[in-house]
């Protein structure tokens, strides 16, 4: 997504010597400056001879505005979605254009061809690709599946004319599925896969107020505790709607699976008694941890919401019936989240870090948009890891301490040693990968974020032990332990920082198909950007990455 100005080449993803350090963070911008900055980056691509940008797939294409970041010495970055001059989307070829007082200083990318398909007319057709993704889906389809040509280059494959079929169902542990399926419309290969439907873990009605005055009430989580709650007083009643970030609701399915469920209602604008007895205690909980994370976003990051637009998403609890996982779905830009089994083994999964998870899932989606298929799939697993520990460090809440454990709190009696992800160790699940191995993009996305979890926790820390895994416990681990490389000198650059390099790689050099070692040069840019070319800080994120096996 990016190329230098004056040359008709498109650069190496990310190329660090096309993009000089920008100095600053990005900072809150008007919609008139962002719509100018917008205005002036289609200026480049528009612009003739040699001050055109490179087009990746042939000059046939036009450019789709999706968002722009405007740094604090007025660097400006807008992101692109590529469409084919046939209308076709172009599923990899999203780009960021990098410019500075009207000149481009860099492009973004990770496709890197100027080729365009091969072929332009189908040899196979939707209805072959329908049943082909049928095939592949394995469940009663619900409703009419959707199907739209597109242009597919994702992988370093060479551009080719694709059908993308979007199947809906459920599956057997009540969590709803998206699935999208990529069938070659050339030779009718299945291409790729996805779902749009987010899970915490791999699978294993509307709002009554139309108006109201914003109210602050107590909320008696099950795991944070007692809390302070945004809530909407609607002079009949309170609700669990929050007018002070945008809107969002917290609303209870009454442990259906379809719906919007109904939002959380009280007389006294006292929420819950702390345990599953109330149904409120998890509403409490979950509106709790989305404000918290909202609050996250706002405070360290300069991001007013999900969307960076100020609205607000919804929030859904009890759903389905012992339903122990939690979901973020970009189609009802909403989260939702199951009540476990009512407290015998799982509390509900509305505890902080599960809904810090969650709704970074919807950040991505409106940022790099990560596919949720191969490497990227597991750097957008872990980018909802990283940024769940961070909001609860963040919170400061003493019923629930800030610690690189994912989903920890939702077990119920848990020793202090069990969670859904361990991100400075994350083989300790006995599944996900501490170190970079070829090929292992094939693999589940939970599992796979184990490498950029693992780099995150020793940016920040280094190859220190947390407390609770050292000599003398049940897992005894030691610095060596914690690299791939035997580099246990290293040492972090603190939360706040790592936090802050992540972010801006994310929402400024990251695009849907990038893979990790794309990733490692993403957040060097980011540190460079942030700390300087030479700073400590960009030298520990190539020791890091090195340290998990990404050179």
């Amino acid at each position: 997504m990016k190329m230098s100005l004056l040359s008709a080449a498109i650069l190496p993803v990310l190329a660090l010597v096309a993009l000089p350090a920008f100095a600053g963070e990005a900072r809150p911008a008007t919609p008139a400056a962002k719509a100018a900055a917008a205005a002036r980056a289609q200026a480049l691509l528009d612009g003739a001879g040699t001050g055109r940008v490179h087009r990746a797939v042939g000059d046939e294409f036009s450019a789709q505005i999706q968002s722009v970041i405007i740094d604090d010495d007025g660097t400006e970055h807008v992101r692109f979605n590529r469409v084919w001059s046939n209308g076709l989307p172009v599923i990899g070829g999203d780009f960021v254009v990098h410019a500075r007082g009207g000149e481009l200083v860099g492009i973004s990318q990770t496709l890197d061809t100027a080729r365009r398909p091969a072929g332009t007319r189908a040899a196979f057709g939707r209805s072959y690709a329908v049943n082909a993704a049928r095939g592949a889906f394995g469940l009663r389809v619900q409703g009419t599946p959707s199907a739209r040509q597109v242009v597919y280059a994702r992988g370093g494959i060479e551009p080719v004319l694709a059908h993308e079929v979007v199947l809906r169902g459920m599956r057997s542990d009540q969590t709803p599925t998206e699935m999208h399926y990529i069938v070659s419309a050339q030779d009718g290969r299945l291409l790729d896969k996805w779902d749009a439907i987010h899970v915490a873990r791999p699978g294993r009605d509307k709002n009554t107020c139309a108006t109201g005055t914003p109210a602050s009430g107590t909320g008696h989580g099950i795991t944070v505790g007692t809390v302070s709650v945004d809530t909407a007083d609607c002079g009949s009643n309170y609700q669990l709607k929050d007018l002070v970030r945008g809107g969002g609701s917290t609303n209870n399915m009454g442990m259906r699976t379809a719906g919007m469920g109904t939002v959380f209602a009280d007389a006294d604008n006292v929420w819950g008694n702390g345990t599953v007895s109330s149904s409120q205690s998890a509403g409490a909980e979950a509106h709790y941890g989305i404000a918290t994370t909202w609050d996250y976003f706002l405070d360290e990051h300069g991001r007013l919401g999900i969307a960076d637009d100020g609205v607000g998403a919804v929030a859904r609890v009890h759903y389905g019936r012992n339903y122990v996982n939690a979901f973020w779905s970009d189609a009802c830009f909403c989260m939702t989240f199951g009540d476990g089994d009512n407290g015998v083994n799982y509390y509900p999964l509305t505890v902080l870090d599960v809904a810090a998870h969650e709704m970074t899932h919807g950040v991505t989606s409106r940022t790099a948009n990560l596919i949720y298929s191969g490497e990227s799939g597991g750097l957008n697993e872990a980018t909802s890891d990283i940024f769940a520990a961070m909001v609860e460090y963040y919170a400061n809440n003493a019923s629930d301490p800030g610690d690189y454990l994912i989903g920890e709190e939702f077990i119920v009696g848990n020793p202090g040693n069990l969670a859904l992800r361990y991100m400075f160790k994350p083989s300790l699940d006995g599944r996900s990968y501490d170190c970079y191995v070829s090929g292992m993009g094939s693999d589940d996305v939970h599992y796979t974020s184990g490498v950029a979890n693992h780099f995150f926790y020793l940016l920040a820390e280094g190859a220190v032990v947390p407390a609770g895994f050292g000599a003398g416990t049940a897992d005894d681990l030691s610095p060596a332990d914690l690299v791939c490389n035997g580099n246990t000198a290293l040492t972090g650059i603190g939360r706040e920082k790592a936090g802050k390099i992540w972010y801006r790689a994310l929402t400024v050099y990251m695009t849907s198909s990038t893979n990790y070692a794309q990733a490692r040069t993403a957040t060097i840019q980011a540190a460079t950007d942030l700390y300087g070319n030479t700073s400590a800080e960009a030298n520990a994120v190539a020791a890091a990455w090195s340290a998990v096996g990404v050179n």
